[in-house]
């Protein structure tokens, strides 16, 4: 029978939850590096040992783990890493160098702010290589390693692409999503809060906003702006990659034709504010978000936490409410806090700022908490196991 592992990263360590396929009966492992924020923890899809996590503070900055027997022990490929005057991460086994001019972003006061590299939030595995990671940093740019993490480079024609009218969002300036098409090596799809999403058809050498239907009247001061859209997450299966999903700081979105072109299918949600959003296993037009109240009270509606699933790709939503709290309940769910199995009878998992981290084996009709006690969950990633 398959297995699942639950990588989970913490504002105070990591966490290891794995199971078998009928996902009842969990195996807890960590705290791993406690005490240290771990933005992002995920596996390789190529070979279910390999794990990369992305762990930061803000006295040693950014160190990126790799472990090779999942999750048991770890190291930091090529030694640990130094600081530079700027605070850039050194070291022959974390260097992230950022190419060329390093210059300014502006923000909407019209003051110019330098590039600073802050932390990793997301890790992104090769589909075909082990040793081939994508990261995406704070400030907003795309690293990219072919060697397991003792080198990084950056893929530069990002922050070219109008990367001077990017701005922060309340949480920072970064790469969140990243997304590798299955069907097409050369193709990558990335979101950037408060910038928007953007893709490459050239493996990274040029990138263009894919952000045309996006309306951000309330954040932007040009609503139809092509940059400066504050996307939350996006979302695509992989036997679809033409199609696109995503959470905005306000509105759900679709676009049936890689980004080219968006529509709202916010439909009948309570709120269609929110962070995450993914899509089921084995149903491409199955989707899920957790909407919150808003963008300036961060917690379920009315109290009550709960799942939205649409099985229509969009517009018509259902709430999945059984096994959740539906009284009292103020926690928020993160834009990397949500995540799919692939087992037959498609898995759901999310965590909380409150240290709940639930599971569906049934695809969201009936949630069930792994753990409940755990530091505020900033990420959930799934590895499917033979």
């Amino acid at each position: 029978m398959s297995k699942v592992r639950v990588l989970v990263g913490t504002k105070k360590g990591a966490f290891i939850l794995t199971a078998d396929g009928k996902r009842q009966n969990w195996e807890v492992s960590g705290p791993h590096f406690a005490g240290w924020e771990m933005y992002h923890l995920k596996g390789s899809p190529v070979d279910p040992n390999r794990i990369y996590a992305s762990q930061s503070s803000g006295w040693f900055g950014q160190i990126i783990q790799q472990s090779n027997d999942g999750g048991k022990t770890w190291e930091t490929p090529g030694g640990g890493p130094t600081t530079t005057p700027e605070g850039m991460p050194q070291g022959e086994s974390n260097k992230f160098v950022y190419e060329g001019e390093v210059g300014t972003h502006k923000w909407y006061d019209g003051t110019q702010h330098p590039w600073e590299f802050k932390r990793i939030w997301h890790l992104e595995p090769s589909l075909t290589d082990p040793d081939t990671v994508y990261a995406g940093a704070e400030d907003a740019a795309i690293f990219k390693t072919v060697n397991g993490g003792k080198t990084w480079q950056e893929l530069s024609g990002l922050r070219a692409t109008k990367g001077n009218l990017w701005q922060p969002g309340a949480g920072g300036m970064a790469v969140h999503t990243i997304i590798l098409d299955q069907k097409n090596p050369n193709r990558m799809f990335i979101a950037i809060s408060a910038a928007g999403a953007f893709r490459t058809d050239d493996a990274g050498k040029t990138w263009k906003p894919i952000n045309r239907g996006l309306k951000s009247k309330w954040e932007l001061p040009d609503p139809d702006a092509e940059v400066g859209h504050c996307v939350h997450r996006i979302a695509m299966h992989p036997s679809r990659p033409e199609i696109l999903f995503m959470q905005k700081h306000w509105d759900v979105m679709r676009s049936d034709n890689a980004g080219d072109m968006w529509s709202e299918v916010s439909g009948n949600l309570p709120s269609d504010f929110g962070f995450p959003i993914d899509v089921h296993a084995h149903e491409p037009n199955t989707i899920y978000v957790v909407p919150i109240k808003s963008d300036s009270e961060h917690y379920p509606p009315d109290g009550k936490l709960r799942v939205y699933r649409s099985r229509s790709g969009g517009n018509e939503w259902e709430a999945l409410t059984k096994g959740l709290p539906q009284k009292d309940c103020y926690v928020n769910v993160l834009r990397d806090a949500m995540a799919v199995d692939s087992l037959d009878k498609c898995g759901i998992y999310f965590g909380t700022t409150g240290g709940q981290v639930y599971v569906s084996a049934d695809s969201g009709d009936s949630w069930n908490p792994i753990v409940r006690d755990l530091p505020a969950v900033l990420s959930v990633e799934v590895q499917t196991l033979p």
